[in-house]
């Protein structure tokens, strides 16, 4: 098959390329660069073409499936440009359901937990609408991936466009940016500088971390083999295995064999819970978290202490 992926040189984007490159397809990775990093993507291969492009504007490219994974993710970069980051979510999603319509091909749209916002229900399922500051420093995010799905179902009901929608859980594993304002890489690296491990507040609220390979096998896994004839083709991306911000600083402590923790002010709107309810993409496919959380975090630390900062 001849795939395109969106964002292809971001985070997640670079390993699904090289997870649909493994499996034989040619792969279309179209990216501007914005939060992408060609050092994602330096090992090219044959059956990789590289479009650089900004999803706001519209492109049209023939291909066999679509994976839109194109938006700034980590907090540091969709707070940085507010309007920027809702136009991307949004004009951006418009861009790719219409490049699915034009190329008659299927398509996943990269959704967020944070749709969820301060959730008041936990574990969350997919039926659950969700409780978001609409005007709050994260809503050009949250409110800006709520759209897209909300688009993504217009164009369902209007067009003949059969969107898969993944709300993908808090992911980590090396290609993480240092200094990108995500809780893993910004507390494995303080911790390699030297620097105190910061934990906004108390430190109780919970995450739940899928490992990147994990994340991207269910991505796979819903485009390639889920989703057909479901009305609401939704479904949570993550692992359930749900533990607090400063459990995670006690790992990377324990793995290290240093590092000291400072607690900070929490930011605007941080949500307490975060645990994903993946019964409905079980019943649905094969697919479960395979990574444990300490040989993850394990990996991640040595690809930050021997590539990103071994200088």
């Amino acid at each position: 098959m001849k795939i395109l992926v969106t964002g292809s040189h971001g985070f997640i984007g670079s390993h699904l390329t090289d997870k649909l490159l493994s499996m034989g397809h040619e792969v279309i990775g179209l990216d501007n660069l914005f939060t992408g990093d060609r050092k994602n993507m330096l090992d090219y291969k044959s059956a990789f073409e590289f479009v650089r492009h900004d999803v706001c504007e519209p492109f049209h490219i023939e291909c066999d499936a679509i994976f839109h994974l194109a938006c700034p993710a980590s907090p540091l970069h969709y707070q940085r440009n507010p309007v920027r980051t809702i136009q991307t979510a949004f004009l951006g999603t418009m861009n790719a359901l219409a490049c699915a319509r034009d190329a008659k091909a299927p398509i996943l749209i990269a959704s967020t937990s944070e749709v969820y916002g301060d959730p008041l229900v936990s574990p969350q399922p997919e039926h659950y609408w969700g409780n978001v500051n609409p005007f709050g420093p994260r809503s050009c995010y949250d409110e800006g991936k709520r759209a897209a799905e909300s688009l993504a179902f217009a164009w369902m009901r209007q067009y003949d466009v059969y969107p898969r929608i993944a709300r993908i859980f808090n992911t980590y594993g090396p290609r993480m940016k240092p200094s990108d304002g995500r809780l893993i890489p910004s507390l494995i690296c303080r911790a390699l500088r030297k620097q105190p491990m910061q934990i906004q507040g108390d430190g109780k609220q919970t995450r739940s971390f899928c490992y990147v390979s994990d994340t991207v096998n269910a991505l796979v896994e819903l485009l390639l083999s889920v989703g057909d004839g479901d009305p609401i083709p939704i479904y949570n991306v993550g692992n359930p295995d749900e533990r607090t911000v400063l459990s995670v600083a006690s790992h990377i402590q324990d793995y290290l064999g240093f590092g000291t923790i400072e607690h900070v002010e929490p930011a605007a709107d941080d949500p307490r819970k975060r645990c994903p309810d993946i019964s409905k993409l079980r019943k649905r496919s094969n697919w479960k978290p395979e990574m444990p959380f300490e040989a993850g975090l394990a990996r991640t630390i040595d690809y930050f202490r021997y590539n990103t900062l071994k200088s």
